[in-house]
This record gives structure tokens, C-alpha cells and sequence, in this order.
């Protein structure tokens, strides 16, 4: 055998030896990383209440409450999907980021995602959850919106569960629209009024828009509905969000059966109760 042939040999028998003693390895050294989306077990995810990533790319994090605790199926399916949509964000400004070439002059991209109890009655749990987004783009966008759960069920339930079915609710769309309005002159004196299905800005329907419970006089009722509407939804970005009460007075009639013993009393303000910015309205017996 020539001398060529022989270290040709040797080298497809080194290789196949590597590659075998990597095989029985990949198991130990390969595992799935620590929370992601395929092996977040319900168990596995029933115990954070937070997650926080840091690279060069983007940081993100995420805070779950407390109450979550006595949830635990809740806790699993929110844990599991913000998580993975926390590793999809990251992966994202990675790739973005390295194609556009990296500049180390500028902040990395964030993502906050934080839950907090909005209200909570006998059957029913109200999360407010806060999205904020920098994407490297002219500013930073936050958005609210609101899970729902049906504590007996087991499951998330939305707007249409909460009415009688087939019902008209358009005195829901009107009130709303209304408060939007009288929010907008407080923040905006001059600003257009606006309408249901208007022009380039309209009011959006009750039964479209998230939605949180609100708290009031009886403990474990909630007094009304708190909606959410980001930011450009009703008028520019300047202009901010707006959260907007709509008194259980309002609706009490169009309740489900299974929903209308959870509403009850005054909510302690109505209309504009944006976080800094709405003053609302004291409620009236």
C-alpha cells in the first residue's frame, strides 16, 4: 500500500471514531435550552413567575403575578407563549442587527411583557398585560391588553362570553365612543369628535377592543369594564393610549346568565383612567 493510500486510511478511520464518540455524547452535551416553547411542561412552567434574557442583540423579560399561583393552568399556557415570543424577539434583532452589520453605537433592542391583576371575581380572573417594544425604530411602543379566565372552566373566555348571545350591544359601542370623545377635548381641546366608522381616526367597537374587568364598592364584583386602546388606534401617536371605564350599568341587562352575578356596585371613577394622564369621573350611585 502506498503512503498516500495509508494516511487516507487512517484519516476516514480517525473521522468515523470522532463522529461516533459524538453521537454517544449528544445527548449530555445537546440538551434543549431551559424554557423554550417544545419542553415547557406545565409543570416545568407552573413555577416562574419571571424570565429575563440578556444579549449583545436584545434584552428582554418577562414578570408574571403572584395570584397566577392558584392557576396553575393559566400559568403554564402564559409562561410557555411569552417565553417563546420573548426567544422569537431575540432571535429576530439578532438577525436584523447582524445584517444591518452591527452597530455597537446603539442600545440593544428590549421587550418588557408584564402581567398584573386588573380584578378578580368569584369566577372570574382579569389580567392587564403591558407589551413594550424597542425595535430601533423613532420610539419605543407599548400595548395593554387583557386575558380573561374562567376560573371553574379552566379556560380564557372573551367579550362574546360575557353577553347573552345574539344580543345588541351597540348602547356599549355608543357609551364608549362617548368617553373616548370627552377624553380626547380633556387631552386635546380642539381635537375632531369622533364616530363609529368614521375617517382616517374612528371609535372602535366594544366587542373588538381589549378589555379588562374593573374593580369597585363590592369586593369580588366587578363595577365595569376597562378598555384598552393603544396608541394611533383613536388619534396620534403624541397623543398616547387611552383606558377607558364603561360602568356595569351601562350593560348589566346584556349579561350571560353565567356572568351577570359577577358585576355589581360603583366603579370609583369612569371614563378616561389612563395612568398618569386620565382624571375620569367620580361614578354616582
Amino acid at each position: 500500500m502506498t503512503a498516500p493510500a495509508r494516511l487516507l486510511l487512517i484519516a476516514t478511520a480517525v473521522a468515523a471514531t470522532l463522529a461516533a464518540c459524538n453521537r454517544e455524547r449528544e445527548p449530555e452535551v445537546a440538551p434543549a435550552a431551559p424554557g423554550a416553547a417544545a419542553t415547557v411542561t406545565p409543570a416545568d412552567a407552573a413555577a416562574p413567575l419571571s424570565f429575563e434574557s440578556k444579549t449583545p442583540w436584545a434584552e428582554v423579560s418577562l414578570t408574571l403575578p403572584e395570584r397566577l399561583k392558584p392557576q396553575p393552568d393559566l400559568h403554564a399556557r402564559l409562561y410557555a407563549a411569552e417565553v417563546r415570543k420573548l426567544r422569537q424577539f431575540v432571535e429576530g434583532a439578532q438577525g436584523e442587527r447582524t445584517e444591518a452589520g452591527f452597530d455597537e453605537s446603539m442600545p440593544p433592542y428590549a421587550k418588557t411583557i408584564e402581567f398584573s391583576v386588573a380584578g378578580e371575581t368569584g369566577k372570574l380572573l382579569s389580567l392587564k398585560r403591558v407589551d413594550y417594544d424597542y425595535s430601533g425604530g423613532a420610539h419605543p411602543n407599548t400595548l395593554s391588553t387583557g386575558v380573561l379566565w374562567d376560573k371553574a372552566l379552566k379556560r380564557e373566555i372573551g367579550f362574546g362570553d360575557l353577553f347573552r348571545k345574539g344580543v345588541d350591544v351597540s348602547v356599549m359601542d355608543q357609551a364608549l365612543c362617548s368617553a373616548i370623545n370627552a377624553a380626547k377635548r380633556a387631552r386635546v381641546p380642539d381635537s375632531a369628535s369622533l364616530t363609529l366608522g368614521g375617517g382616517e381616526w374612528s371609535c372602535p367597537r366594544a366587542s373588538t377592543t381589549p378589555f379588562v374587568l374593573t374593580p369597585g364598592s363590592v369586593q369580588g364584583k366587578a363595577a365595569g369594564l376597562t378598555f384598552l386602546i393603544g396608541p394611533y388606534q383613536v388619534g396620534p401617536y403624541a397623543e398616547g393610549g387611552y383606558e377607558i371605564v364603561v360602568p356595569a350599568t351601562v350593560f348589566r341587562s346584556l349579561l350571560a346568565v353565567a356572568y351577570a352575578g359577577e358585576f355589581g356596585g360603583q366603579p370609583a371613577r369612569t371614563g378616561d383612567v389612563t395612568p398618569g394622564v386620565g382624571g375620569g369621573q367620580s361614578a354616582r350611585n
